[in-house]
């Protein structure tokens, strides 16, 4: 079974190559690395950077050194943190892993990108009332596609081997912006039709009666903002207009799989695999256009969580991606060391023989930066055991 740890590349640069790989190699035990290629804001704490504690991401930001003549005339560009300063982090572990003999790992947010979207709102989606959500960038956009395709081109050069891409998809209401207040029930109903995308796009991808579909979530959220006992009322989006709001969401699925397929295809053509990454797991990425059956046809490898305290939790969840047609040889499994999922290396061994026991080919572990460094020894303890 493959291994590697999710890091960011700030850890890379605080603590320097000999000490990150090392504790990967040394303590960890780990074949590889995954490194936050671009990556959203966040506010996080560090229990051992030798630097500081408690750090902030920028929002949107990339941590390696774009290439200008491929973003040439573009406007979505990636755009380099400045906590790397002159620095390429990835030219740096590409060099240290390949002399280690590890794998390298692009782990890439696509569409969460809020520095792009609050600079270009026109490509962020639009709900049914004409809003922009800025923290976000349209999958059914096509500089939004090129970007995305582009951007995988980056990575070839530093010899990665995978792409683990998160956030290919769109998301909805509440996906996590600082000070995101709702002072009033809306109710499940009301925010799945609030993160419905009409911007032009994908109206277009729906047809002619795209207008009509919007008009009908329109009149649904103002009736249910206006009444709380509607709000709370129960109503699957099936029913709702005759069956055209679930048609129009499954119409945004197949412009998330074709976009999923269209960036697999760029990371073949030069020698990557491509894993989409599920968080939620089955069941939870319908208005997300997350379509299970389809995406394994288009991409290498479906990625998820599997955070959960016991190895029975961790069973079930893999089995659930095979009642919608996932296999765990086309899985790969993201599990936390820590102790809010694991109370020792036996817990987390476990889990390990789980996935190897149902055939997963890849198991990753959440975040080097964010973890003790014990639980960096507990996963190679678990890995040996």
């Amino acid at each position: 079974m493959d291994s590697s740890v999710l890091a960011f590349a700030t850890d890379l640069l605080d603590e320097g190559p000999e000490t990150f790989f090392g504790n990967l190699t040394d303590r960890a035990g780990v074949g590889g690395v995954t490194l936050a290629s671009v990556y959203h804001e966040a506010r996080d704490v560090f229990p051992h950077n030798p630097h500081r504690v408690v750090r902030y991401l920028e929002p949107g930001a990339a941590y390696f050194r774009p290439d200008p003549a491929r973003w040439a005339g573009r406007r979505l560009t990636p755009l380099p943190s400045t906590a790397i300063g002159d620095r390429d982090p990835f030219a740096e572990a590409a060099e240290e892993a390949r002399r280690r003999g590890l794998k390298l790992h692009a782990w890439t947010v696509f569409c969460h990108n809020d520095r792009l979207g609050f600079r270009h709102p026109e490509v962020s989606p639009e709900n049914a009332f004409g809003d922009r959500h800025l923290t976000e960038l349209c999958p059914a956009n096509p500089e939004v596609r090129e970007y995305a395709i582009t951007l995988v081109g980056e990575f070839a050069r530093y010899g990665v081997d995978a792409i683990r891409a998160e956030s290919l998809h769109f998301h909805g209401l509440r996906h996590g912006y600082h000070h995101e207040r709702y002072f009033e029930q809306l109710g499940p109903v009301t925010e799945a039709l609030l993160g419905l995308c009409f911007c032009e796009h994908c109206r277009a991808a729906f047809g002619p009666d795209a207008e009509a579909v919007r008009t009908a979530v329109r009149a649904e959220v103002r009736a249910r903002l206006a009444d709380e006992a509607r709000a709370a009322e129960p109503a699957p989006l099936d029913g709702l207009a005759d069956g055209a709001v679930a048609a129009y969401v499954d119409a945004s699925a197949r412009t998330v799989t074709s976009l999923a397929t269209e960036v697999a295809e760029a990371a073949a053509a030069d020698g990557m695999r491509l894993s989409f990454m599920d968080g939620g797991g089955p069941g939870t990425g319908w208005l997300s256009g997350i379509d299970l059956p389809a995406l394994t046809k288009g991409v290498h490898q479906i990625e998820t969580l599997g955070y959960a305290r016991t190895p029975e939790a961790v069973r079930d969840k893999v089995a659930a991606f095979a009642v919608h047609g996932v296999r765990p040889e086309e899985m790969a499994v993201i599990l936390r060391p820590m102790t809010e999922d694991c109370d020792g290396p036996a817990n987390l061994a476990a889990k390990i023989a789980v996935l190897r026991e149902l055939g997963v080919p890849e198991v990753e572990f959440y975040n080097y930066g964010l973890m003790r460094l014990s639980s960096m020894d507990r996963i190679g303890q678990a890995l040996r055991g």
